[in-house]
């Protein structure tokens, strides 16, 4: 087993190629719907960055079970688009509208790209980011600055809320006419010198508890069954 066989779930139910007008992407160039695992298992590193000790704790921490059992009675569907240099570390992008260079959530995750797809084996993934109630009571979720961060109930770090720099935007307009898919963008192609990105772009239900918690769930094309992956939110009191 691979250690992206958790994205074989995943990646067939999604579109197998996006087509891009030429004035987006040129012929010569490397299409945005190349495969994530052909380009991974390109990697001869991954293999040694993605080793984990298998006796490492899965806990799931009380805070993980609490955000489950919440109500969501506010729904909505939103485009979600996960990416990150291949030894860089993971960006997490909410969009309206997949044509707006602007989103309206942009969360810098301190998860190495290759430590998240190593959680995609199993399936499941679930992105936890708690705050303190008593510091940011006031302040609404999508605005707060800097999240603790448990990625399948064990805490790795943080979150921290970004404005969309240049970088950014570029990333988001070259990938506007991709809808639902899993690839990597060439070094190079968004910016000169720019690394390779890899990204997985879906559309998410987004769902609003109250004030102090809401959710995005990946919604699989097609009712196909593949990848479940969520991020919550959660002001914790």
């Amino acid at each position: 087993m691979t250690r992206i066989d958790a994205l074989r779930r995943l990646l067939p139910c999604l579109s197998p190629a996006t087509t891009t007008s030429s004035s987006t992407i040129s012929p010569n160039k490397k299409r945005l719907s190349t495969s994530l695992i052909n380009d991974l298992d390109d990697d001869p590193n991954t293999n040694q960055d993605q080793d984990r000790n298998s006796q490492e704790s899965t806990t799931t921490t009380d805070l993980e079970t609490t955000i489950s059992a919440s109500a969501r009675p506010s729904r909505s569907m939103v485009i979600g688009t996960i990416f990150g240099q291949r030894k860089g570390h993971v960006w997490f992008c909410i969009q309206h509208d997949r044509l707006s260079t602007k989103p309206s959530l942009l969360l810098e995750l301190s998860i190495p790209t290759h430590q998240l797809v190593q959680e995609m084996r199993c399936g499941i993934v679930r992105i936890a980011l708690e705050c303190d109630l008593s510091e940011l009571s006031s302040c609404p979720l999508h605005s707060v600055p800097i999240w603790n961060m448990y990625c399948n109930g064990r805490k790795i770090g943080f979150a921290t809320k970004r404005k969309a720099n240049h970088h950014n935007r570029q990333m988001l307009k070259t990938m506007k006419s991709t809808t639902v898919g899993a690839g990597v963008i060439p070094a190079g192609f968004v910016l000169s010198g720019s690394e390779e990105i890899m990204y997985m772009r879906a559309n998410y239900e987004h769902a609003i508890a109250n004030a102090d918690s809401e959710s995005f769930h990946l919604v699989n094309p097609d009712d196909c069954a593949g990848q479940e992956l969520s991020v919550f939110l959660m002001r914790s009191r």
